[in-house]
């Protein structure tokens, strides 16, 4: 799926791209009725052969369609070689920069919703369902890999998944890049769109100590317990001089978000103080934002 929130050049304004696209039954649908929301005029299969002729017609409407969402997938997989080509052509030829969104989920849940929805994989008359989605998925690897953003869709409501397309679509209009500390349980998983992961399970655990054990780390007392410790005061050192370096290299390449996944056992406790700690720190130095993906998962 691309979305395009295009502005006309008579007007010289910037015109932004935003790509999304990714595995059949990720959310696509979902994704497209998020953008019609916010007043995109979306269109759907477009073959990507046909994006700079496209982007040509949008410049010449005279800001008539400022907001365009487009959908790109392997229903024409005979043209989505060509998308590169195509998105490079944008860039060289019309000054068009864009963001790439991939939406995944793992292939059971693939299989679950076709299942449901009744549905035909796009390549599925060649091959079973799972061995299309495993087909689709070595035929997306080089789009996953460039992709600025990736949106693992398996746990996600579609409201969840609607609020996170929104999110990074307003956020395409911001010079400054959002860095998020996310903290996470392993036990749960990393998170898909993890950019950074450090693995906090060395410190001493709040959850064997009785009076801690039923709250968090964004209580104080668990807080304080967790940064009592001489090796968590090296760590912090050691972690914030390397943000202090990697940041700005992230920058400079015109990534517009970073997700820093910091992971304990349950992410509950030491994930969640240490995200918190990180966040205050770096905070004040631009966008910055903070989350807890299983904090209230039980540890």
């Amino acid at each position: 799926m691309v979305a395009i929130e295009v502005m006309t050049m008579e007007t010289n304004q910037e015109v932004n791209l935003v790509v999304i696209t990714g595995m059949s039954g990720a959310g696509k649908t979902v994704a497209m009725q998020s953008l019609e929301d916010q007043g995109f005029f979306c269109v759907d299969n477009l073959p990507p052969l046909l994006l700079p002729k496209f982007a040509e017609l949008l410049n010449e409407s005279t800001g008539k369609y400022r907001k365009v969402a487009l959908v790109i997938d392997l229903r024409g997989r005979e043209f989505f070689s060509s998308l590169f080509d195509s998105l490079g052509q944008l860039v060289k030829c019309h000054g068009i920069h864009y963001q790439l969104i991939f939406l995944d989920a793992d292939d059971e849940t693939l299989v679950r919703r076709y299942k449901e929805t009744r549905r035909r994989h796009p390549i599925a008359p060649d091959s079973t369902l799972l061995e299309a989605i495993i087909q689709e998925r070595r035929m997306l690897e080089e789009i996953k890999g460039r992709a600025h953003h990736i949106i693992d869709t398996s746990q996600m409501k579609p409201s969840v998944l609607k609020e996170k397309i929104v999110s990074l679509i307003a956020q395409k209009d911001d010079a400054k890049m959002t860095v998020t500390f996310m903290s996470f349980g392993f036990k749960y998983g990393i998170p898909i769109d993890a950019d950074l992961v450090f693995d906090v399970r060395f410190l001493p655990n709040p959850h064997y100590v009785d009076s801690l054990r039923p709250q968090t780390g964004k209580d104080s007392e668990v807080a304080q317990y967790v940064m009592k410790w001489s090796e968590t005061r090296q760590f912090l050192e050691k972690i914030v001089d390397l943000l202090d370096f990697l940041i700005p290299q992230y920058m400079r390449e015109g990534k517009s978000q970073l997700m820093i996944g910091i992971g304990c056992t349950g992410g509950r406790h030491r994930s969640v103080a240490i995200s918190e700690y990180l966040y205050n720190t770096f905070k004040g130095h631009g966008n910055c934002q903070v989350a807890h993906r299983d904090i209230e998962k039980g540890g």
